[in-house]
């Protein structure tokens, strides 16, 4: 299950996206915003970041017009490492090196186009493990703590 997010100005590429989704045949739920009145993006990445920390989701994809702010917003979610990608080799370095469990996006950055090879490559990478592991752990151990021992 992937949680999806946005504002206003997300709004459209994550439509977009969701339609690449059930193309792909996988599994979504919309956390909001539902049009294009103005609204604050912490609501809603707050929304899909606690779904994927509380594991009703595994993974979150989230739109803000850049992809900055509500990445931010996420990644104040104990639990969350969320990357914005504006291109597929970060995306796919997340996933492998940092085991990036959400995804951002902007809208006013990134095409559909490019926001569908990003998504693919994001979902279809996997965690390599190993010395990337001791990373993450490190940034884990910063989330409880807020310290490295």
């Amino acid at each position: 299950m992937i949680a999806l997010g946005s504002d206003h100005a997300g709004l459209p590429l994550k439509k977009v996206i969701m339609e690449y989704l059930d193309e792909l045949k996988l599994d979504y739920k919309d956390y909001g915003t539902y049009s294009n009145q103005s609204v604050h993006y912490p609501e809603y990445g707050l929304k899909a970041a606690q779904a994927v920390a509380s594991g009703e989701c595994e993974k979150g994809i989230i739109f803000c017009g850049t992809g900055v702010g509500i990445s931010i917003t996420a990644n104040k979610v104990k639990g969350i490492r969320c990357v914005n990608c504006s291109e597929p080799y970060s995306a796919q370095m997340s996933r492998e090196h940092n085991d990036a469990n959400m995804l951002a996006l902007g809208s006013r950055v990134v095409g559909d186009e490019l926001a569908k090879m990003i998504v693919k490559i994001w979902l279809e990478t996997s965690f390599l493990g190993d010395r990337h592991q001791i990373r993450v752990d490190q940034i884990k151990e910063i989330d409880e703590t807020g310290e490295i021992k």
